[in-house]
C-alpha cells in the first residue's frame, strides 16, 4: 500500500494539459478476491505507473494478494457499493483529476485511460462519461481473461465517437472531481448493497452541471464473473422500490422508472412460469410484490431489502455487483 500523497504531482496542478492532468483508477469490490486481483494485474500491467489504483474492500480478506502491493492503494470501508465508492471518492478528493470507476470484472482495453483522459481535457463540459463495452459475460455464462484478451485485440481501432448518454453505466465510469467538490456529490447510500441503479443517480446528479458523454472507442470487456450467494427476492425488491425512489428523488424520469418496474415483473413472472433456472426467478418476483405493496402502502424504502435475511434454504448463484445493476430482464 502506498498513501495517497503518493498520487502523481501530489495535488495536481491546474487542469489544462495531459502533462498535469491527474487520473485516478478506483475499484469497489467484496468477496471477489481471486477476480479482483486479476483485473489488478492486468490493469497494472497496462498502465506501467500512469495513474495510480485505488481499491476498497469492506475486509481485508476481500484484497488477498494486493493488500501489500506498492502500486495499489488499499481502502477498508463499509460494506456496499455505494459506500465504499464513496470512500474512494472522500480519498482523492483534492488529488486528482478524473476518477475512473472500473467494477473488478472490467478489463479495459490499453487506450482506454488515454482516451477518457483526451475527452476531458478537450470538452470542459463533460462531467461523467462512459466507454464501450465491446463484451459481456453477464449476458451469458461469463467470460474468461483470455477470452476478454481475444475480444480485446480484436477491437484495438475502433474509431472515437463521443455521444450524450442519459447515465453511464456504472461498470466503466469516469467522473471530473471538480464537479464533485464544487457540487458535493456521493453516491446516495440509501442504495444498499448491490445499490440498483446507483449508476443512473450518480450521473443524473452529475449531469445537472454538466454533459454525460458515451465514448466510442473507449473499449473494455465485462467479464461477468459469478460469485457469493444473493436470496432474490432482495434484487427482486430494489427492482421495483430503487425506480420509484429515483423517481421521487428526481434523479430518474417518471417514464423510466415505470418503465424499468414493468420490464422487470414481466421478466419475472415469464421466467418464473417457464421455469427459468438461471437466475431466482421466484424470489425475485416475491420481491417484486412486496415492494409493489409497499408502494401501495407508502412505505416503500430501498433499504429495506436489509430486513430480508439470507436463508440457508434460499440460496441460489449471485451475479457480480455489476450484473444486479445491469440486468433488468
Amino acid at each position: 500500500m502506498f498513501p495517497l500523497g503518493y498520487l502523481p504531482v501530489g495535488r495536481c496542478p491546474a487542469i489544462g494539459t495531459a502533462a498535469n492532468f491527474c487520473t485516478v483508477l478506483g475499484i469497489a469490490s467484496a468477496g471477489r478476491a481471486s477476480t479482483l486481483l486479476e483485473t489488478v494485474n492486468y490493469i497494472s500491467g497496462m498502465l506501467s505507473g500512469m495513474c495510480p489504483i485505488v481499491v476498497c474492500v469492506p475486509r481485508i480478506e476481500d484484497a488477498a494478494g494486493i493488500a501489500d502491493r506498492a502500486d495499489v492503494e488499499l481502502l477498508i470501508g463499509p460494506h456496499g457499493l455505494t459506500r465504499q465508492r464513496n470512500t474512494i471518492l472522500r480519498a482523492v478528493s483534492g488529488k486528482a483529476d478524473l476518477l475512473i470507476f472500473l467494477d473488478d470484472d472490467f478489463i479495459p482495453m490499453s487506450n482506454f485511460v488515454t482516451r477518457m483522459q483526451d475527452i476531458f481535457l478537450r470538452q470542459p463540459d463533460v462531467v461523467i462519461a462512459t466507454g464501450d463495452v465491446i463484451a459481456d459475460g453477464i449476458l451469458g455464462k461469463g467470460l474468461s481473461m483470455s477470452e476478454a484478451m481475444e475480444v480485446i485485440g480484436d477491437s484495438e481501432n475502433r474509431a472515437e465517437r463521443v455521444t450524450e448518454v442519459y447515465n453511464a453505466y456504472g461498470c466503466n465510469m469516469a467522473v471530473r472531481l471538480s464537479t464533485v467538490s464544487q457540487h458535493n456529490i456521493l453516491f446516495d447510500e440509501e442504495l444498499p448493497l448491490y445499490a440498483w441503479l446507483e449508476d443512473v443517480d450518480f450521473s443524473r446528479s452529475m449531469a445537472r452541471y454538466g454533459k454525460s458523454v458515451h465514448v466510442g472507442g473507449a473499449c473494455g470487456v465485462h467479464l461477468g464473473a459469478r460469485s457469493g450467494r444473493q436470496p432474490g427476492v432482495r434484487l427482486g425488491y430494489s427492482q421495483v422500490a430503487n425506480p420509484a425512489y429515483l423517481r421521487k428523488k428526481g434523479t430518474m424520469a417518471t417514464s423510466r422508472a415505470i418503465m424499468q418496474i414493468v420490464r422487470n415483473l414481466i421478466a419475472n413472472i415469464g421466467g418464473f412460469c417457464l421455469g427459468d433456472g438461471s437466475v431466482d426467478r421466484r424470489g425475485r418476483l416475491r420481491g417484486n410484490l412486496i415492494a409493489l405493496g409497499d408502494l401501495l402502502q407508502g412505505r416503500a424504502s430501498p433499504s429495506r431489502i436489509m430486513e430480508f435475511a439470507t436463508s440457508p434454504t434460499q440460496k441460489f448463484t449471485a451475479a457480480s455487483i455489476a450484473e444486479n445493476r445491469k440486468e433488468q430482464l
